[in-house]
């Protein structure tokens, strides 16, 4: 989550605080609109925290990979 709220800050430059309640907020309106199972393996990325643990950016980029399909994006 650290990770997240860092480019939030970095692309915004709100700060930290601010920017903490807005990736919250974001994580948990985007979990409320998943399914129980990839909502729960979101939980486990980022609530996972910083890199080089499992599920890290690799694992993010799987599972933002994964929503942008459910939401039409091609890529």
């Amino acid at each position: 989550m650290n990770e997240i709220i860092q480019r939030v800050i970095e692309k915004t430059g709100l700060p930290e605080d601010k920017a903490a309640s807005a990736v919250e907020a974001a994580v948990g309106f985007i979990k409320e609109r998943l399914p129980g199972p990839v909502a729960s393996q979101l939980d486990s990325v980022v609530g996972g925290g910083g890199t080089g643990d499992s599920g890290g950016a690799s694992g993010m980029g799987g599972i933002a990979s994964g929503i942008g399909g459910m939401f039409g994006n091609k890529q």
